[in-house]
């Protein structure tokens, strides 16, 4: 299973992968929405196929929730996307709405919601023969979120509605395919998710079904920056590395933007491609056959002749804070994980590497990745207030203070002791807050709320997205102390 598991995982990868890479400008209306129908389909697939593999491994919990911020616009646009085809095949209208109140980004179990609006929607399309299935998402009187399917089908027997949230609990004689696993499903992932689900149906014609989440359930997350991609039509980048499916990758996105780029596929032709030629940026691979990525920016970095001041960024699988330490003290100017996130976030990376080209040698401290998840502005604002001189001391005191949260976090993390995960989070949500680290506030919200309903199979994930995110704070506070430092 964990040999197969592998095998699964790579090739949904390589489906969505492929997906993302198809330039859709050259279709027609309804080809674009097929290919989106099947991308929004696709991320679903991939996320329920991580669930199941975990639970069949036993890398998780199968009761466990799985907290995530969710982008509701953007949820609701793939929602659409996926359901309007399947409307349309039966000459159906889909519509969508959300009131202005419903906040802009929610964590809670993507999962599970996914789920219960899949087989909601399922059953409203296949019993509509005609008319309008609708998507409605408000907020209650009580607070609650909640989120409604009206269809204008004949409305539930009342047989049905008896047996409807009983396993296979469909009547016989519907006249439609099917056992009745999809209502049991959803009462299940509405338990999980801590809300209530119910169903009516409409005095003339068609059913309402309605998932009401309490606001204990949810939290407002931050919203995430939209992100404008750079145009790099005037912008030559060399791309070293050697897998060929994330060249192909990079290079589209590269091309999104307009940028031209040239490949090396090791260390040695990318030292050769910049004796050669000049280029704007250099985005390297830390892991390549005959020289490593680290040796490629100690060679620039160290030789006037190989553009020994052009911007850097890394790219590796590896991202604990040895190895970061070790990136950039090489000489690289951001560091970008793998797999790599999405076009916006790659561009954000470029946007804030080479903005960095012109400012002056004191802001050139926060590092690309960084840029994304901090906000300057409000840690100066608490520096400004300390004075030159007590925010020494204040620096010093938040690094100590990050560290041993670090500590106590792994610590909590590694024995599965939910007390002190709560505890440190608590802590951690307060210092984050205080400096802007508006993401790690975030992980560190989603972390606490897990630890409070004791959500065990989660916490792993969650913990070392947060302990990355406090990792790359600490980096960044212990340079703002040295900067300090040398100053006074």
């Amino acid at each position: 299973m964990t040999l197969l598991g592998h095998d699964l995982r790579a090739a949904v990868s390589d489906i969505i992968g492929g997906l993302r890479l198809i330039d859709q400008d050259g279709f027609d209306d309804a080809t674009r929405l097929q290919l989106e129908r099947i991308r929004a389909s696709g991320e679903i697939l991939a996320r329920l196929l991580e669930q199941g593999l975990a639970m069949m491994l036993g890398e998780d919990d199968f009761a466990a929730t799985h907290p995530a911020n969710l982008q509701m616009a953007r949820f609701l646009y793939d929602i659409e996307m996926r359901w309007s085809g399947r409307a349309s095949e039966k000459g159906l209208d889909f519509k969508v709405s959300r009131s202005g109140d419903v906040p802009q980004v929610l964590t809670l179990d993507r999962i599970a919601l996914e789920r219960i609006l899949s087989n909601i929607l399922s059953n409203a399309v296949k019993y509509t023969d005609e008319g309008t299935v609708g998507l409605d998402i408000c907020m209650a009187d009580t607070g609650a979120l909640r989120i409604t399917v009206v269809d204008q089908g004949p409305g539930f027997s009342a047989d049905a509605l008896t047996r409807l949230f009983e396993f296979k609990g469909r009547p016989d004689g519907t006249g439609k395919p099917g056992q009745g696993l999809g209502m049991h499903i959803t009462k299940s992932m509405a338990g999980r998710l801590g809300g209530t689900i119910s169903v009516e149906n409409l005095p003339t014609r068609g059913a309402r079904v309605t998932l009401d989440l309490p606001p204990d359930t949810w939290t407002i997350a931050a919203s995430e920056p939209i992100v404008e991609l750079p145009d790099l039509s005037r912008t030559k980048v060399l791309v070293a590395e050697d897998n060929a499916t994330n060249q192909t990758i990079i290079g589209h996105m590269l091309a999104k933007m307009g940028a031209q780029y040239e490949i090396a596929e090791d260390g040695v032709e990318a030292l050769h491609w910049l004796e050669r030629e000049n280029f704007d940026l250099a985005l390297i691979d830390i892991e390549m056959p005959r020289l490593s990525g680290i040796d490629v920016i100690r060679a620039l970095r160290a030789n006037d002749r190989l553009h020994s001041h052009m911007p850097i960024i890394a790219i590796t699988a590896y991202v604990l804070r040895a190895n970061r330490d070790a990136i950039y003290a090489a000489g690289a100017d951001a560091i970008l994980a793998k797999p790599l996130a999405g076009l916006e976030t790659f561009g954000m990376a470029i946007t804030n590497v080479l903005n960095r080209v012109n400012r002056p040698e004191e802001d050139q401290t926060v590092q690309a990745d960084e840029m994304a998840e901090f906000d300057r502005a409000s840690f100066d604002r608490l520096i400004d207030i300390a004075g030159p001189v007590a925010s020494r001391e204040l620096l010093e005191r938040l690094c100590n203070d990050l560290r041993k949260t670090e500590r106590g976090l792994v610590a909590g993390l590694a024995d599965n002791d939910i007390a002190a995960i709560r505890a440190e989070t608590h802590v951690l949500i307060a210092l984050a807050g205080a400096v802007g680290a508006a993401r790690l506030q975030a992980l560190a919200q989603t972390l606490n709320v897990a630890a409070h309903r004791r959500e065990r199979g989660d916490l792993s994930q969650l913990g070392r997205d947060a302990l990355a995110q406090l990792d790359r704070l600490i980096h960044f506070v212990n340079q703002e102390r040295a900067r300090r430092g040398e100053a006074a």
